[in-house]
């Protein structure tokens, strides 16, 4: 596999770690990048390099224009008020929320993404963003409270590599929503990057017109994504590939009741269409006759 000129292919995967994240301007991932399979490792994945490029990929207008006011509609459908952004990137969805008038923290694990998004909320409508340093899986340490809905969105939750972490961060989410709360998480469609080596139009997320994404390597382990810049540079991120049905398992393993899941911010699709799918699970108590089983 070709090695990034950001990648440093001699050097261990953990001999930065006397090194504080924010510090990084050049990604790590050691001699074999497909090995690098931690959760912990996504800090030292958004280095400064990436992160000052990542909203040249998103693009925040044309992704605006993309997703129209499918996630602003169903919040207020549910008269949310207070919102967790918890994976809150460079600022996007913090400041749309904002903007329409909820009470929003803003919470990421990456120090260096959190610092732009913070930038990036006075730049665009003046917002003082409230930003958190977290990590979901001790989510009620680091962020007080409790919220009409949780966001999860951008792909993130696919950081999480081991089952017992996406278990844990998920019954962080659920421990801090309200006895009605809303948490919305969405996932790319690996289902089709699995089966069908399909799933990567970058229609709605990656909107930025001069910027690829592509797949690097992918098992059923391991999604490994090569982000490419109008200036040569290359950045990665290795993800756990989450399939639709066994994400879908693990909120209502946890407690969501009611579960709706979107292709690309429609309600009817075929599988293998959406580039992206986003799951809608409610707190709330549900009878058993009420329960979405699909």
């Amino acid at each position: 596999m070709t090695k990034s000129a950001n990648t440093s292919p001699h050097e261990d995967r953990n001999a930065d770690s006397s090194v504080s994240s924010i510090e990084l301007e050049q990604q790590v991932f050691g001699d074999d990048p497909t090995q690098v399979r931690d959760t912990d490792h996504y800090t030292r994945e958004y280095v400064g390099g990436f992160v000052d490029k990542w909203d040249d990929l998103i693009d925040w207008k044309k992704r605006s224009e993309g997703e129209g006011r499918f996630f602003i509609d169903q919040l207020k459908s549910r008269g949310v008020h207070s919102v967790l952004d918890a994976a809150t990137g460079t600022g996007f969805h913090s400041a749309r929320l904002v903007e329409e008038g909820f009470d929003t923290v803003s919470a990421d694990g990456s120090p260096q993404m959190l610092a732009q998004a913070f930038s990036n909320g006075l730049a665009y409508g003046g917002h003082i963003l409230r930003v958190v340093n977290a990590d979901w899986r001790w989510l009620n340490r680091d962020v007080h409270g409790e919220f009409d809905a949780i966001i999860c969105l951008g792909n993130s939750f696919t950081h999480l590599f081991s089952e017992h972490d996406r278990r844990k961060a998920l019954a962080e989410f659920y421990a801090m929503l309200k006895h009605d709360g809303v948490l919305i998480i969405d996932q790319r469609n690996y289902d089709a990057v699995l089966d069908e080596g399909s799933g990567s139009n970058r229609t709605y997320y990656y909107c930025g017109d001069q910027v690829s994404a592509e797949p690097d390597h992918v098992d059923e382990g391991l999604a490994r994504y090569k982000y490419t810049f109008p200036d040569g540079s290359e950045f990665f991120l290795n993800m756990y590939p989450l399939r639709k049905k066994y994400l879908r398992g693990l909120m209502r393993d946890v407690g969501f009741q009611k579960i709706d899941t979107f292709g690309d911010f429609q309600q009817t699709y075929t599988e293998s269409e959406p580039d992206y799918f986003i799951h809608v699970a409610e707190k709330s108590y549900r009878e058993s006759s009420e329960l979405n089983d699909a």
